[in-house]
C-alpha cells in the first residue's frame, strides 16, 4: 500500500545551521526550506525532515542510510567534501573504513553534526 508513496524520514538536530551545511553542502541533498520547527531536504523521491530540538540523543545504530552504486567512489567524493568515516572496534573494516558482509558488497558509516550515525551501502569494491 505505502510502497508507491513518498518516504519521509525524520531525525533531530540541535544545530540547524551546521546540519544544513552538512546535508546540503557536504552530502549534496536539495534544501527545500526551513521554519521554526524543521529543516527540510529532498533526496531523490524521499524527503528528510530535521526536527529542531534543544538536545539530540542519537539512536543506537544507524539512523539513516543510502544504497549507492559505487561505494568507494561515493566515499572518496564525500571525503573531499569533509566527511569523516567511522571505525568500530572489533569490526573488520578495510583501509577506507568499509565493512564487507559478503563478496562485492560493503557498508561504511559516518556521522552528521549532531552525532546521528549514517551509512552508505553498496558495491564498488575496486
Amino acid at each position: 500500500m505505502l510502497d508507491k508513496e513518498t518516504l519521509v524520514a525524520f531525525m533531530a538536530t540541535s544545530r540547524p545551521d551546521a546540519a544544513r551545511a552538512f546535508f546540503e553542502g557536504g552530502l549534496g541533498l536539495t534544501f527545500v526550506g526551513e521554519h521554526e520547527h524543521l529543516v527540510m531536504f529532498r533526496c531523490g523521491a524521499a524527503e528528510l525532515m530535521l526536527q529542531k530540538v534543544p538536545v539530540v540523543r542519537p539512536p543506537h545504530g544507524t539512523a539513516l542510510g543510502w544504497n549507492v552504486k559505487d561505494l568507494r567512489g561515493t566515499m572518496r567524493a564525500l571525503v573531499e567534501r569533509g566527511v569523516t568515516f567511522e571505525r568500530f572496534e572489533g569490526m573488520d573494516q578495510d583501509e577506507m573504513g568499509v565493512w564487507s558482509p559478503g563478496p562485492g558488497t560493503g557498508v561504511a558509516w559516518f556521522k552528521d553534526p549532531d552525532g546521528n550515525l549514517l551509512s552508505l551501502s553498496g558495491t564498488g569494491q575496486d
